[in-house]
């Protein structure tokens, strides 16, 4: 077992698919048959189950493809760490973005950062906290701001901003005297909200749960300017950060009675080897942003 044979399974895995694993590799599908069939031989193992054109991992491949992932990592890692001794890092930093924040707090951040330093490039992805922590733990993203849920063990994190959540209304809303709105009454409302996967509407989902109401959802998108349009002809309110409702101008943000506060945190794996360019954007970010934890 070697490690371009670990690669070849890892992929096959992930896929789901020889003949997808194939075109990731760039290789010829009998190819990639062949190396899984030589494998399974070596460890006298069955690891996928083949029923006509679908394969799923039995528990032995299940269990070898958890020691893959951490070997490939670690071998990455290595590559990533060594290269640095010699000077041959590119600079490049993969960050997992979410898509309130990245509208509002991190454009300039970013900014500021590239023209710190010009000779590091910035990979950005937007998604969910959940998308963004998965990524990460593949070892598809290198850095993530995410809210800190404390459920994943496997990421570091350390605090970037703190944020409120708020209930974003139309002026002309019955609701819109208020000085806080019930979770109760919010629900009872009809709703235009993220779709699922991003913190926001998991919040919405976990208070539907609580108070065991089926929430009235008119619209799900994760594009602000969209959900902002929708509440201010009235289809809807909805829950989102101070700033995006201050953006809009002319929507109101009321708390909720019982404030809904959360941390977004910057994160990467516990066992990964920092680069020095991602660490020089964590130490960045922690300087700059608005209420970095070390200020």
């Amino acid at each position: 077992m070697d490690i371009r044979t670990l690669r070849y399974f890892q992929t096959v895995a992930r896929e789901a698919s020889f003949t997808r694993a194939a075109e990731a590799l760039h290789m010829a599908q009998p190819a990639v048959s062949m190396s899984i069939k030589r494998l399974e031989q070596q460890l006298d193992l069955q690891l996928f189950h083949r029923h006509d054109r679908k394969i799923s991992l039995t528990d032995e491949g299940q269990r070898l493809l958890h020691h893959a992932d951490k070997i490939l990592q670690a071998t990455a890692d290595a590559q990533l760490e060594m290269k640095e001794l010699t000077g041959l890092n590119r600079g490049v930093v993969r960050v997992g973005i979410p898509s309130m924040l990245g509208s509002y707090h991190l454009p300039e951040l970013l900014m500021g950062f590239r023209h710190s330093f010009p000779g590091l490039q910035l990979s950005v992805v937007e998604g969910g906290t959940s998308y963004i922590q998965e990524r990460i733990e593949q070892g598809e993203l290198d850095i993530g701001i995410v809210v800190d849920t404390g459920s994943r063990d496997s990421l570091k994190m350390i605090k970037l901003i703190q944020e409120q959540m708020l209930v974003c209304l139309s002026p002309d809303h019955p609701l819109a005297n208020r000085k806080s709105i019930h979770f109760r009454e919010f629900l009872d409302e009809e709703l235009v909200l993220f779709k699922e996967g991003f913190f926001h509407r998991k919040v919405t989902d976990q208070l539907a749960r609580q108070y065991q109401v089926t929430p009235k959802i008119n619209f799900e998108t994760n594009l602000i300017p969209l959900i902002q349009a929708f509440v201010r002809q009235g289809f809807g309110i909805s829950a989102l950060l101070d700033r995006a409702i201050a953006d809009a101008g002319d929507l109101l943000g009321i708390p909720f009675e019982e404030p809904v506060i959360f941390d977004l945190c910057i994160a990467w794996r516990n066992d990964s080897y920092l680069s020095r360019a991602n660490q020089v954007f964590v130490d960045y970010l922690l300087e700059h942003a608005p209420s970095a934890a070390n200020k």
